[in-house]
C-alpha cells in the first residue's frame, strides 16, 4: 500500500551510542546501524563490545535481513514474491517460511478489516501516481478505476501451509505494509537468542523494544507531531516490552484540479482516503502485525479507526488535523504507554 513511514524519534538519540560504563558488568548501549529495504535501519543493544564483537551480531542481523530482501522484495526481479508476480498460472508454488508467515498474517489482517488493508492493491496505487508509473495529470475516469480494481482482491490470494498461488493471473503482491515490521521482529528474535534481553531494533520507522537502557531507565519513544513543514514531539510514550508502528499521510501526497490526494489507498472504494486522520500510532507485541495495523486504522479514518480499535482490544493513537489544530485521541489501552 506503499505507506508512508513517518518519522519515530529514538530518546536519547540513535545516531550515536552512548558508551558510559554505568554498572559492574560494563554493558553500555551498543550502536549497530547499516541499510536494508530501501531504508535504514538502527539497533541499540546493552552488551558489552566485546560480546557483540564474538556473537558477530550484525553480521547475522545483515544476513537475515539480505535473506528477507530476497524473499519479498518486489525490487529485486528473481526474489520469491517477484517470481510468484510475474507468473500468469494458477499453478501452486512452494514458498519460505518467512514468506509464509508475512502472507499469512497480511490475509488474516485483511480479513479481519473486510478488505480495508490489501496487500493486492499495487495497480491501485500506480494508477492514482504512488507507484513507479507516470502521475496522473487528472483524476482517473470511474471506467478505469473499475477496470483497475478488477485486478485486485485478497479472495484471489490462496494459501495453505507454505503452498501458495492464485486465481487471478494478473494478481500483484505488494508486502511493503507489513515486511519492514517483520524484519524488526526478525532481528529482535535474532538478538534474543543471542541471550540479549535489553534492546531496541528500529528500521525505517518501525520498532520494537525490550528490557531497559543501561541505566536502568526503560526505553523512552517521541511520536513526530504531523506537520509537513517542521519535525517536533507529538507524544512521549513507553512502550515495554512491545513494537510501535506509525503511518500517516501528511508527507506523500499531491494536489491535482485543486484537491489533494493522499498516498494511501482505500482498497475498497479504490481512491485515496478523504479524511481529516493524518497519523495513527499502534502499540502490540509483533511489530509486522503493528505494522499492518496502523496502515489499516490510517484507512479507516478517526471513527471508524477508533471503533475498530476499541472492538479488538488494541493500542491505538490516533491523531486528526483540524482548523484549530490537532485532535488527539487514543484507546485506553494505550493510555497505559503515555509517558
Amino acid at each position: 500500500m506503499n505507506k508512508l513511514k513517518l518519522l519515530v524519534i529514538i530518546a536519547l538519540a540513535v545516531i550515536i551510542s552512548a558508551c558510559f560504563p554505568s554498572n559492574p558488568s560494563n554493558k553500555t548501549e551498543i550502536l549497530l546501524q547499516g541499510r536494508t529495504m530501501g531504508t535504514t535501519y538502527n539497533i541499540k543493544v546493552v552488551a558489552t563490545k566485546d560480546q557483540v564483537e564474538a556473537l558477530n551480531l550484525q553480521q547475522k542481523i545483515d544476513a537475515a535481513l539480505k535473506q528477507l530482501n530476497q524473499e519479498m522484495s518486489t525490487y529485486i526481479p528473481d526474489s520469491e514474491l517477484s517470481r510468484f508476480n510475474q507468473s500468469r498460472t494458477a499453478d501452486v508454488i512452494e514458498i519460505s517460511a518467512g514468506l509464509q508467515r508475512v502472507i499469512q498474517e497480511s490475509i488474516r489482517l485483511g480479513k479481519l478489516s473486510h478488505g480495508k488493508l490489501d496487500v493486492t492493491v499495487g495497480p491501485l496505487v500506480n494508477l492514482w501516481g504512488f507507484g513507479p508509473e507516470q502521475r496522473p495529470e487528472k483524476e482517473p475516469s470511474a471506467e478505469l478505476l473499475a477496470q483497475t480494481q478488477a485486478k485486485i482482491g485478497l479472495q484471489y490470494l490462496h494459501l495453505q501451509g507454505n503452498k501458495l498461488s492464485k486465481s487471478l493471473p494478473e494478481l500483484y503482491v505488494d508486502l511493503s505494509t507489513i515486511a519492514k515490521g517483520y524484519g524488526v521482529d526478525i532481528v529482535a528474535e535474532i538478538i534474543e537468542k543471542q541471550g540479549i534481553v535489553n534492546y531496541i531494533v528500529e528500521i525505517g520507522g518501525e520498532l520494537r523494544l525490550k528490557g531497559f537502557k543501561s541505566t536502568g531507565e526503560l526505553w523512552a519513544i517521541a511520536i513526530e507531531k504531523p506537520m509537513t513543514n517542521e519535525r517536533s514531539v507529538q507524544q512521549v510514550i513507553i512502550p515495554k516490552d512491545n513494537a510501535v508502528a506509525t503511518s500517516g499521510d501528511y508527507r506523500n501526497y499531491f494536489e491535482a484540479e485543486g484537491k489533494r490526494f493522499s498516498h494511501i489507498i482505500d482498497p475498497v472504494t479504490g481512491k485515496p482516503i478523504n479524511h481529516k486522520l493524518v497519523s495513527v500510532t499502534v502499540i502490540h507485541p509483533s511489530s509486522m502485525t503493528a505494522d499492518g495495523l496502523s496502515t489499516m486504522l490510517m484507512v479507516m479514518g478517526m471513527e471508524g479507526g477508533m471503533k475498530f480499535a476499541v472492538e479488538n482490544d488494541l493500542a491505538a493513537l490516533f491523531i486528526a488535523k483540524t482548523e484549530h489544530g490537532f485532535d488527539e485521541q487514543f484507546t485506553v489501552k494505550f493510555k497505559q504507554y503515555l509517558k
